[in-house]
């Protein structure tokens, strides 16, 4: 695995299925699927002999573990267990470990509808294709920025502003060409 990559490769924290009250969590390291469980009983008596207990395997032994897999699938669901065994297979989504800066400086290099189209890939990709620290720089170099863009970018945001002026400039094309129509006889 690369040694560029953080110890914590994932972590996610949950609650097991109703009505258990039980707290699990699963942490994948570069090297190891550690799953951790925090048994919850109201029942005075139970409360003493209910201790944390914690699983350490190995990819190749997390992978031949059929039980701990269903205990995941059952407290975290099937698209965590799906997400863990990619990661323990070595398929890990490199793109995603990038920061938001650097992806904002990639994502600034793509065409309107290509940002369109990654905006739907993912939350995270959504919002940083939504976001204001991309749009300004693209209406900036399409546009002069004049006082009343800068008021309506603050009021909406730049992205709506990049659209609203586009959609300005296609009006005054379309009704430019309407008059140019009108104005030029027709040749029988």
């Amino acid at each position: 695995m690369a040694s560029w990559l953080p110890e914590t490769l994932f972590e996610i924290l949950g609650q097991g299925p109703a009505p258990s009250k039980d707290y699990y969590q699963l942490l994948i390291t570069r090297s190891q699927v550690i799953f951790r469980w925090w048994k919850i009983s109201l029942r005075s008596g139970y409360q003493s002999s209910t201790k944390p207990g914690e699983v350490k395997e190995s990819y190749e032994d997390f992978l031949e573990n059929s039980h701990l897999q269903i205990q995941i699938a059952l407290v975290f669901g099937a698209r965590i267990l799906d997400y863990v065994f990619n990661l323990c297979e070595g398929r890990i989504d490199f793109l995603e470990r990038l920061s938001d800066n650097l992806l904002m400086i990639i994502i600034s290099y793509l065409d309107i509808d290509d940002i369109a189209s990654l905006s739907f890939t993912s939350h995270r990709f959504s919002k940083l294709c939504m976001s204001d620290r991309l749009w300004e720089p693209i209406v900036e170099a399409a546009n002069e920025i004049t006082p009343a863009m800068k008021a309506l970018a603050q009021d909406h945001s730049w992205r709506q502003t990049f659209f609203t002026k586009k959609l300005q400039l296609r009006k005054k094309k379309r009704i430019s060409e309407n008059r140019e129509e009108l104005l030029v006889p027709e040749v029988i």
